[in-house]
């Protein structure tokens, strides 16, 4: 489902940012912390372990060795192909986006080193649009793919979003398939790709390339699933579980292979290159 039909909770407007202030309220446990001590606690809270969301180069500083990251395809920006205009145009919005995130799409990529293993990364930032899949997204993933096959190293994905780009319509329907089809030839020829879920993974993102993963991470809490709880228990008249579609349930019915906390991932993932490499 496309991310601009979330709730405000599920589009995190407000939900899982640290916002301006001394004091955060955490949206796990409800208590009031204090932010430079989530700040310190790499943006977990240190009272019941919620994982705040993060932008992609606050994740990238966690996940690769300093100094090792060389970005890629960074001028790739979205354009209009449908001269689409809801409230506001769709040039315009990118620009907002843009300035607000400090990035030029919802997605980064580039080569790195985790603890010495050369590595390929595309990270998704939710905080641009939604993290929504669009053209510029599904291509830079599929070339990030291309260029793991060519360098015949690991691929990893961080995804982050709300799912597809209605401002794109079919354009961005489109990615799911090309992005597959990508991270299918790394299946065919053995190359490892590791995907990891962050709140939230949503929608065509969900449905494509962040399910297709090797070995299937998901950050502690993580909201994941094609569509949102509300809209299932709408369609199935009948409660949900309370933990439905958060991670540890994803784990237990055997959707994800495992949940790890943020501070852990970078020992994780170089842990799975030394066992499997």
């Amino acid at each position: 489902m496309a991310w601009f039909k979330k709730t405000k909770e599920t589009r995190g407007e407000k939900k899982g940012k640290i916002t301006e202030g001394l004091w955060v309220k955490c949206d796990g446990c409800k208590e009031i912390v204090y932010k430079k001590e989530i700040e310190k606690n790499l943006k977990i809270c240190p009272k019941c372990n919620y994982h705040f969301r993060i932008s992609a180069r606050e994740r990238l500083k966690l996940l690769v060795d300093e100094g090792s990251f060389v970005e890629i395809d960074e001028n790739l920006v979205s354009v209009d192909p449908l001269h689409f205009k809801d409230s506001v145009a769709y040039k315009e919005r990118l620009k907002d986006n843009q300035r607000k995130s400090g990035i030029r799409e919802a997605v980064i990529s580039g080569d790195a080193l985790i603890r010495q293993y050369p590595a390929t990364l595309v990270i998704m930032d939710f905080s641009f649009m939604g993290g929504s899949m669009g053209s510029v997204v599904g291509e830079k993933v599929a070339r990030a793919a291309e260029r793991a096959l060519e360098k015949k190293q690991p691929l990893i994905a961080v995804s982050s979003s709300g799912g597809a780009r209605m401002q794109e319509g079919i354009f961005s329907l489109m990615q799911m398939a090309k992005v597959s089809a990508s991270i299918g030839r790394l299946k065919d020829n053995g190359i490892l790709y590791i995907s990891v879920l962050c709140d939230p993974t949503f929608g065509g993102v969900t449905a494509s390339f962040a399910s297709l993963g090797d070995i299937i991470i998901a950050e502690p809490k993580s909201l994941i699933g094609f569509a949102g709880p509300r809209v299932i228990e709408q369609t199935m008249k009948q409660p949900l579980p309370d933990d439905f579609q958060r991670a540890d349930f994803l784990l237990e019915h055997g959707l994800i292979d495992m949940v790890v906390d943020r501070k852990n991932l970078r020992d994780t993932i170089a842990k799975i290159f030394e066992l499997l490499l």
